[in-house]
Parts: C-alpha cells; sequence; structure tokens
C-alpha cells in the first residue's frame, strides 16, 4: 500500500526534468513537500511516536524505488533516521546520514563526502559510536565537484557541536550501507529496462539490434547482475528488525557496488552514441550508481568486513557462515 502511493507521487513530481531542476540548484519543495506532508517519512517511526511501525522487510521495496526514480532528496536518509533516533524527536527538514565523522584535535568534526551534504538540513552522525544530530546550517560545505552531485563534505567548529543523543552510532554506517544497495538495486533495474527497450526498438541492417546474439549476451550478463543486485540488497532487509545486522548490509553493499561497473557500461555500450549524451536520461542513473557504489566504502571495504567474519568463524564451510550469519 505505501509503496504503491510513494510510486504515484514518484512519478508524478520525480520527473527527469525534475530531477535536473533541482540538480541545478532548483527547489526541492514540491517533491519534498509531497513526501513528508503525506507521512511517509515516519513509515519506521513507531506508532507511539504517531509512525507506522513499519519493519526492514516492509521498506525495502521503498528504498528500491528512491533509487529507480533516482531521487534528489535524502529521503531514504530521513526514514532512516526515525529508526536510528528510537525515541527522540526527529528535527523538521532534510535529514542525510554521516557515517564517517572524524574529530579533529581542536574538537571540530570533519565528514567527507556526505549523500546529500550540500542540501540537507541535518545531519545524523557517528562521532565516536555516539549518535549526535548536526545542524547542516552551521557547517561549512565544500562541493564534490562533480557535475550533479549533491554530496558534500561537511565541517563544523567546536562550537556548533552539540551533545549526544544515542549512543547506537555504530549502527549508523550499516543502515546507510543497506540505503545505497537498495538504491542500486533499484536504479539498475531502471537502467536495464531502458536498454532492453532501446534494444528492442533501434533498428539497423533491418532488423531490432536486441536481435543479434552479441547484443543478447550482454544484455543476458547484465541481467544476471540485476538479478543478483536485487537479491542481494534484500539480504539487509531481514524482517522483524528496525536496523539491519552488519554481515548482511555488508554481503548487500558489496555485491550491489561490485556489479555497477558492469551495468553502466553495458547500458551505454548498448544505447550507442545517445547513451553518453546529457539529454538523454541515462546518465541520471548511471551518475548515480557510480557515487552510491563508492558511498559508505566500496565492494572492496565490505569484501574485508566480510572476509575477516569469514576466517574467524568456526564453521566448517562457507555456506554453512552464510547460512548461520547472514541468511
Amino acid at each position: 500500500m505505501f509503496t504503491e502511493a510513494i510510486e504515484a507521487i514518484l512519478a508524478n513530481q520525480c520527473t527527469p526534468g525534475a530531477i535536473r531542476a533541482i540538480e541545478n540548484g532548483g527547489t526541492t519543495a514540491a517533491l519534498w513537500g509531497a513526501l513528508a506532508d503525506n507521512g511517509f517519512l515516519e513509515l519506521m517511526a513507531s506508532e507511539a511516536a504517531g509512525g507506522a511501525g513499519l519493519d526492514l522487510e516492509a521498506i525495502f521495496p521503498i528504498f528500491v524505488a528512491f533509487g529507480r526514480h533516482a531521487v534528489p532528496v535524502p529521503a531514504a536518509q530521513s526514514i532512516a533516521a526515525r529508526a536510528l533516533l528510537r525515541d527522540a524527536a526527529a528535527p523538521k527538514g532534510m535529514v542525510t546520514l554521516a557515517a564517517h565523522v572524524r574529530r579533529e584535535a581542536d574538537g571540530s568534526l570533519s565528514a567527507a563526502h556526505v549523500a546529500f551534504g550540500g542540501i540537507a538540513d541535518h545531519a545524523l552522525a557517528d562521532v565516536d559510536g555516539a549518535l549526535v544530530l548536526l545542524d547542516c546550517a552551521k557547517a561549512e560545505r565544500t562541493a564534490t565537484g562533480v557535475r550533479g552531485s549533491q554530496a558534500a563534505s561537511l565541517h563544523w567548529a567546536p562550537g556548533s557541536v552539540p551533545a549526544p543523543i544515542g549512543d547506537n552510532g555504530h549502527a549508523l554506517a550499516v543502515f546507510s550501507a543497506a540505503l545505497h544497495a537498495a538504491a542500486i538495486a533499484g536504479a539498475m533495474e531502471r537502467m536495464f529496462a531502458m536498454t532492453l527497450g532501446y534494444c528492442n526498438d533501434r533498428v539497423q541492417f533491418g532488423k531490432a539490434i536486441g536481435k543479434f546474439q552479441a547484443v543478447q549476451h550482454q544484455l543476458s550478463v547484465m541481467a544476471e547482475h540485476v538479478a543478483c543486485a536485487g537479491v542481494a540488497a534484500e539480504l539487509a532487509f531481514k524482517g522483524g528488525e528496525k536496523v539491519p545486522a552488519l554481515l548482511a548490509a555488508a554481503t548487500a553493499k558489496a555485491r550491489t557496488s561490485a556489479s555497477v561497473s558492469l551495468v553502466a557500461s553495458t547500458a551505454h555500450a548498448l544505447h550507442g552514441a545517445i547513451g553518453v549524451t546529457e539529454e538523454f536520461d541515462l546518465q541520471l542513473y548511471s551518475r548515480r550508481l557510480h557515487e552510491w557504489r563508492m558511498a559508505d566504502g566500496s565492494e572492496a571495504y565490505w569484501n574485508r568486513i566480510v572476509g575477516e567474519a569469514v576466517l574467524g568463524h568456526a564453521a566448517p564451510s562457507v555456506l554453512q557462515f552464510v547460512m548461520e550469519e547472514i541468511l
């Protein structure tokens, strides 16, 4: 029910034209207002706090939909923030997640390449294991310099750092990685659908290019990676839980990130010259895929976490480890 309602809003408010306008500095009011005013930011808040109390399994299709529509506001992060804040009240406005914050010698805080750091009103941050809610208006923002990216590096002076509001800061990086895994899966779905449609419509030498065996082979490999990414992302969203488990989220982020390069490059290659143009919508998704691949650490970072867990586990096989610790 919630997924269908949000899909309808995104189809109306999150068009390619709207995405481009926001990327170019336009207002987020219409899109953000449609999500916030309908209560969708409270989906993971408890029923006692006026939310829907959804668990990870129920929220997963919505996070995938955000990726499929290339949503240019921190909607997923703001929803996750409600779960991480527990009983604390969420602030008004756009909330992003800053999972990797460094405390400087003078007491100031620095966070590099924060998703939506360029437009967010607040950042829920992990500061030495504590959960801290930071005001982005008080931060010095440095854009990444990447075309269309809304990520930014943030720096807060010592006087603008409030007291912690929770002790579950370490859960923030895990949740953020799971969000990006779901977003990658959704964006890959959209890119594959666009590519398949183009190959069925584009005619060369008297027939659709999708009929050529070489093109079919590339589409088949692409489809395998898209399907694998969807299954992997779902691992992090286990029913009944409010926050993803470390190893499940690590596996999800590692597997989805590893598929980004192949899926994006294949999509652009099969689209030919039109695929590299700014006017064509494909780049709205491929740019985000590459950014989300690196967000919270690439597959190399998360593979190391999973690998160390496997080596330190007493299971007689990797399959047994997966069954006991991830599934």
